[in-house]
């Protein structure tokens, strides 16, 4: 078997889990779900599918040392900060160039730090599958999560029918992938049978990405060409990301490549799999209580039902005769909204971002 690697890419702002996740402790470095944090969680998954020499963390500058505390395990080296965001098909680049300098020719996955899965047997094993996919033919390999709702959050993959078979799992050719869709359009992928959500999870081979790159991206393709080179006349990364990095185009790895290109197979996720992608979705991963309030932390809530209640630090935060709320308590800032506005979050967080006062909060 080739030498196998994986790059988490941990440097999102969890803006819809405020006020607990704020911009140098966001939501993949704090225990959302579970007792450690959601990035701590990752890494653990993913020792059984590659050393941790061959793990990599990709990182901002200001997120860099909470990175480095919740991955004790990983070499320090293995930790790299990106001098600013530039969206994820730049980090996919530089997780290319990581890889690349350790083993030419290996694969590599690329995968979100702040999911939650709870069939760790089954993960490492699809995760073997889709290697093996990648590892087998010039492919660009992505998971697709079986879609339960016609959810209008995520983009879509459709399927055109079995490719090869791995493990005895198929991996299926893709036709094509789609954006975030309206209500009525989602119902209907949900209905066709043919279409998976697109959970951000990819595997390919160092070569394979990188003609991806250099045929459907040339302009980024260039702007890595010259970190590379970079890093290697100077013997560091650090200065190459400082001096290159922010001229890197702004584009996500769905635009930049996967949609145009015609060498992508799916591999169908046999696991549970949850995105936790605001408040309301951890009510899925706690016992509520009798009125299905799910309370954490020093909360009570007494004739409400269906609210979520977290409170830090010892202080208690009550709730009484409401339903449906999010209520969140940290020692500067308390949010109340209700669970169906709770995506309105992030409108609320640009509000601050414009107030001088209120950056401090961020």
């Amino acid at each position: 078997m080739s030498e196998r690697f994986v790059v988490i890419m941990a440097g999102g702002r969890g803006e819809r889990f405020w006020p607990q996740s704020r911009r140098n402790t966001p939501k993949h470095l704090l225990p959302i779900v579970g007792d450690e944090p959601m990035l701590t969680q990752t890494v653990a998954r993913v020792l059984g599918v590659a050393p941790k020499e061959n793990i990599f963390v990709i990182t901002t500058q200001s997120q860099l040392a909470g990175v480095r505390a919740a991955c004790p395990a990983l070499p320090a080296g293995n930790l790299v900060a990106e001098p600013m965001g530039r969206d994820t098909a730049a980090a996919t680049g530089l997780a290319m160039l990581l890889v690349k300098q350790r083993a030419p020719g290996a694969a590599f996955a690329m995968l979100p730090a702040d999911h939650v899965i709870h069939d760790v047997a089954e993960y490492q094993r699809l995760l073997g599958v889709a290697f093996a996919a990648a590892e087998s033919d010039d492919v660009l390999v992505t998971i697709g999560i079986k879609p339960t709702t016609p959810d209008t959050g995520f983009g879509y993959i459709r399927q055109a029918g079995p490719w090869k078979e791995f493990d005895g799992h198929w991996a299926m050719a893709v036709k094509r992938f789609v954006e975030k869709p309206s209500l009525a359009t989602a119902e209907g992928y949900l209905a066709s049978g043919e279409y998976f959500w697109n959970a951000g999870m990819f595997v390919w081979r160092v070569p394979v990405v990188e003609a991806a790159f250099k045929a459907h991206a040339p302009e980024l393709y260039a702007g890595l060409a010259k970190v590379e080179a970079a890093a290697k006349s100077s013997g560091t990364w650090d200065a190459a990301l400082a001096a290159l990095y922010p001229t890197l185009p702004k584009i996500s790895v769905d635009y930049a490549l996967m949609e145009k290109s015609t060498n992508v197979v799916v591999v169908p996720a046999t696991f549970d799999w949850d995105d936790v992608g605001a408040w309301p979705a951890i009510a899925k991963h706690f016992p509520p209580d009798a009125a299905g309030n799910v309370l954490r932390g020093l909360a009570m809530v007494e004739g409400g039902k269906n609210n979520i209640v977290v409170s830090t630090d010892g202080h208690l935060t009550a709730v009484v005769g409401a339903d449906d709320l999010v209520v969140v308590h940290t020692p500067d800032a308390t949010l109340v909204c209700t669970k169906a506005r709770a995506q309105e979050i992030k409108a609320l967080l640009k509000r601050l971002e414009g107030d001088a006062g209120g950056k401090k909060f961020l």
